[in-house]
């Protein structure tokens, strides 16, 4: 079988701002044709990673490399391969669509004949024809970010590197988006950052979760889900006694839980059961309750969102304002904690956070 041809390969990537460490170590390689969406929490380093792919900073150690050209050896010719929507649209107010695709064209290296040809296929493309016209100052969010894309891709690119091209729109502009992204699939491949998690799961073929600059997780929304899930858990709509179904369940060999929730149907004496276990019980609480006299109206298997999966890989904050992660090491770092603090390390932290804000630098 022959192997698939790698677009990003990284391995071992750092970036340092003075001592800070944004990113690293980071490894991934994603292959031709592929959607993959970038997940973290502020500060994980998905916007250094996304503008040292892109040429635009370049990384402390470690190999990038960019359908096989090293991004250190070869800006030139990578910066050509690589159309890039950083989150902050590059957009010139005063012109119109169509002039400033051709003048992206044009910077990109296409002739004017090309440029002639090019631009209205990418007004078709990204769906901006009937505002080509108008100055870009005059378009709304949505249609900005559509220009946005539209610029990435005006010369043909094997790799899109897109950072947050969702953000601030609504829930319309979302689904337009997505189309949008998903009909530029089979010409590009897609690296793309995003905190609306339902749409980057909707969108990609795979999911990258970054946490603290390293990759925290890697695959798709039912891979990551079933990393972290100890029970499966099903739903049962059944119609009888809440009692008896509880019960019913609840003796069934392997079912470590069983509680009332809301009904997805209404009707005289229709419950509903979540029920977690260890392995596959549905077919075993299916005759139980079928048995103790029950009607059985619905069986479904229930899937963790991914939102809880997404917090819980990034390390997010729960409602006790404690990480996972940090609730794992926080017995062993309270010392460590008062001697930094007693260094002054936690000014040092700020003065170097303010430093990066300062130059652009933000992760």
């Amino acid at each position: 079988m022959t192997k698939a041809f790698a677009v990003i390969e990284i391995v071992d990537l750092y970036k340092y701002y003075g001592e800070r460490r944004a990113v690293g170590p980071l490894s991934f390689s994603i292959e031709a044709g592929e959607i993959v969406g970038l997940l973290g929490l502020n500060g994980a380093g998905k916007t250094t990673t996304l503008r040292i792919l892109a040429c635009d900073l370049l990384p402390s150690s470690g190999s990038v490399r960019v359908n096989g050209l090293d991004v250190v050896e070869s800006p030139h010719e990578v910066r050509s391969l690589i159309g890039y929507l950083p989150d902050t649209p590059p957009l010139y107010g005063e012109m119109t669509v169509r002039a400033y695709l051709h003048f992206a064209a044009r910077l990109r290296g296409l002739s004017k004949a090309d440029a002639d040809k090019r631009v209205p296929e990418v007004l078709e493309a990204t769906a901006l024809a009937e505002v080509q016209d108008q100055l870009i100052a005059s378009l709304s969010h949505g249609y900005k970010q559509r220009v946005g894309i539209a610029q990435a891709i005006v010369h043909g690119p094997k790799l899109l590197v897109l950072d947050e091209p969702i953000s601030g729109l609504d829930p319309v502009q979302i689904v337009e988006m997505r189309e949008l992204l998903r009909s530029l699939k089979g010409e590009h491949t897609i690296l793309l950052s995003s905190h609306i998690l339902s749409e980057i799961s909707e969108t990609c073929d795979r999911l990258l979760v970054i946490r603290d600059g390293q990759i925290a997780a890697t695959g798709t929304e039912a891979e990551l889900s079933a990393k972290l899930i100890k029970n499966q858990r099903i739903d049962v709509t059944v119609r009888g006694d809440e009692e008896k179904a509880k019960d019913a369940a609840g003796a069934v060999p392997g079912v470590v839980s069983v509680e009332a929730i809301d009904a997805t149907e209404g009707g005289e004496g229709v419950i509903a059961l979540r029920i977690e276990s260890e392995g596959d019980t549905r077919e075993a609480v299916c005759r139980a309750l079928v048995t103790a006299g029950l009607g059985l109206l619905e069986v479904r298997r229930g899937e963790r969102e991914l939102e809880s999966v997404f917090l819980e890989l990034a390390g997010a904050e729960t409602t006790d304002g404690v990480s996972g992660g940090a609730k794992k090491k926080r017995a062993g770092k309270k010392g460590a904690k008062k001697t930094r603090a007693a260094a002054g390390e936690g000014d040092a932290g700020a003065k170097d956070a303010a430093a990066e804000k300062e130059d652009g630098s933000g992760t």
